[in-house]
This record gives structure tokens, sequence and C-alpha cells, in this order.
């Protein structure tokens, strides 16, 4: 597969890597072990030795470096081999594994899977998780058993929600909603309005507990390749946007293979709304994880299935004009990767020439 790999990538949430600790994860088909330097900051190497080719993570941590379980060669934060223990102890010039960028940002471990120049200030704003003060937040994280740009597809087309979720997230009178795109400040938003419909469960609860009609909205926000923002609410019909009846969600992809996904989400509700008892905090909770991982998993993980690792164009999808988005998303990422390629290709001719 093609991937975008100029960009940042959301590795885990950033207490999945502690200190003393390693943690292995594959990005884009590519093992890699992160863990934490001295000085409590985030690194990432190459998951395999250059010797024997054995994960370094099954190996210990000592100081800034790792040391493989095997033949105990040591490599530091920027890939070298810092310690040969046998022989004279010279150490070959090819005797190093790649290196990554990596951040920590936004309460995620992000990392830089291209080859060119990482720029941090590239990462998507999610900063709505740091402010307390302001927002509740959830999160988690799930493994999808289907290609990334499924997901993503998901994401972007929300006319499935009345229909997957319904009752929980949409109802049917939001089919009638028209998705209006439109292309700003390198991201790609999709819009849905529903006046005077009926109201979702979550939503009741959220706004007025009341069961009575609410106007409806849907806008997200993808941040190529793989980053989207979710505004979503409802108020009263006619009236306007309260404290209360919305939430902010946050969907990050991280293609782990071509088949599997890795899948971080997050949601941050206004404190303003009334808090709401033990008991209904514990249902809103359940009905978010019901969304995500007894809906849009069985159905993405499916959908893999019916693809059967075909090329998606070579199955001639049947298309409508809710599909204007998705379509706009898959086109995105071909033509992102295809521009790599042609850079990629166009710096190999260049280093030739030299």
């Amino acid at each position: 597969m093609k991937y975008v790999r100029n960009a940042w990538y959301v590795a885990c949430w950033a207490n999945a890597v502690k200190e003393g600790e390693l943690f292995a994860r594959t990005i884009l088909e590519s093992p890699i072990v992160f863990f934490r330097r001295s000085d409590g900051l985030p690194a990432a190497l190459q998951d395999r030795c250059p010797h024997r080719f054995i994960p370094l993570h099954m190996g210990k941590i000592k100081g800034d470096v790792i040391e493989c379980a095997y033949h105990g060669l040591q490599f530091d934060c920027s890939g070298a081999c810092a310690h040969n223990p046998h022989g004279d102890g010279k150490v070959p010039a090819a005797m190093r594994v790649r290196a990554y960028p990596v951040e920590e940002r936004h309460g995620f471990v992000w990392i830089w899977m291209g080859e060119e120049k990482a720029d941090p200030s590239s990462i998507p704003d999610y900063g709505v998780l740091e402010r307390p003060e302001e927002f509740k937040t959830t999160r988690g994280n799930i493994v999808i058993n289907a290609n990334y740009e499924l997901m993503g597809e998901n994401l972007v087309d929300l006319s499935h929600t009345p229909f997957l979720h319904e009752g929980l997230l949409a109802t049917r009178g939001m089919t009638a909603a028209s998705p209006e795109v439109r292309e700003e400040s390198g991201a790609l938003h999709v819009d849905r309005w529903t006046p005077n419909v009926e109201v979702p469960q979550v939503f009741d609860m959220l706004f007025k507990q009341d069961g009575k009609n609410v106007d409806a909205w849907m806008n997200i926000a993808w941040y190529p390749p793989a980053c989207f923002l979710l505004d979503v609410g409802v108020h009263a019909p006619g009236g306007q946007r309260e404290s209360r009846g919305w939430i902010y969600g946050i969907h990050i992809l991280t293609p782990e293979t071509d088949r599997t996904t890795h899948y971080h989400f997050a949601s941050a509700s206004p404190r303003g709304a009334a808090e709401l008892d033990e008991a209904s905090n514990k249902r809103l909770g359940e009905l978010r994880r019901i969304a995500f991982e007894d809906q849009d998993k069985p159905i993405l993980d499916a959908q893999q299935q019916a693809l059967a690792g075909s090329d998606f164009w070579s199955q001639k999808p049947v298309l409508f004009s809710i599909d204007v988005g998705a379509v706009r998303f898959r086109r995105k990422l071909e033509q992102m990767a295809a521009a790599e390629e042609s850079r990629r290709v166009t710096t190999q001719r260049e280093s030739a020439k030299v």
C-alpha cells in the first residue's frame, strides 16, 4: 500500500510509554519500539537489531540506550550502536537502526514516518484535551481490522449514523441532511445540518433530557492524512448553541498494516453543561462504547473482508451525492501519496547526479 509517510501519526496515548519500559507497536507496517529517555522525553527506534534481527523490545533499557536481549548490543536514541561487548568492541558503520522523530503533545506520542524533515508545528491542534477547566474528557483506543481509509470514509460520511447508530447518535429524521463540503486551511470539512428532528439518546442526555425535538449538526474536519475533529450537537429548534448538548470528538487513525488500524478516540464536552449523576455518566460512556466497538468496528471489519485486499476503485463502487466527502478524502490521499513519490524520485535523481 502507498502510505503518506511524510506526516505525523499518533503512535499511542502518552501514558502507554512508561519510564523504564519498552513499548512496541507496528505503524505503516514498520515495527517500532518506544521508550522514555532519562529526561522523560519519548524516543522511537526501529524494532529490529541489525545483527540477528531480534526485536529490540525484547531487550532492556539501560539509561538512554536499549540493550538487545540476544547479544547485548546497545543502541542509543540516535539509532547508533553505542556499545559492542564482544571481541575488540569495534562497531561496523552499518550497525545502527533507524531513529524516528517523536513529539509528545495533547496527551499523545506522535511519530514522523517519512524521510523529509519533520515539522512539529504541523501537528494538528487537539488542545481541547488539555483544558480540564473548560472540558470534561474521555478517551480510548481499539484496533479496527480494516484499512484506515475505510475508517476515514466512515468519519467523513456521517450519513450512516441514522442507520448504524440509530437512536444513539442520530435519528432517522437526520437522513435528510445534505453534506456541505469545503476545503479550508489544509483541512477538508463536511458539515451536516438537520432542523427540528427527534433527539438522539446521547444528546438528549447531554441537553435537556426532555425527549423533545431539536436542531442537530454534525461537522467533521479532516486534517490529512489521518486526523479528524468532530463538532456535533443539538439545540432547541430555532435556538442557539448553548453550553450543553454538544461535544467535540477526536478521532485519529494510525495504519498498522493495509488491513489493520489503530483507532484513538476521545470526547470533550463543556463543563457548563448540567452535571450528570454517576449512573447517567456511566450510561453515557457505555453508549459511546457501543457506537465504536459494537457498531462501527463490526461493519468496518466486514467491509475489509468483503474487499478481500482488492483495490477499492477496482470494485466499481456505486456512488451517491452523499459520497462527495468520502470521494474527496480518498482522492486527496492518492494525490498526497503520488506527490510524495514524485519528490522522492526527484531527490534520488539529483543525488545520483552528484
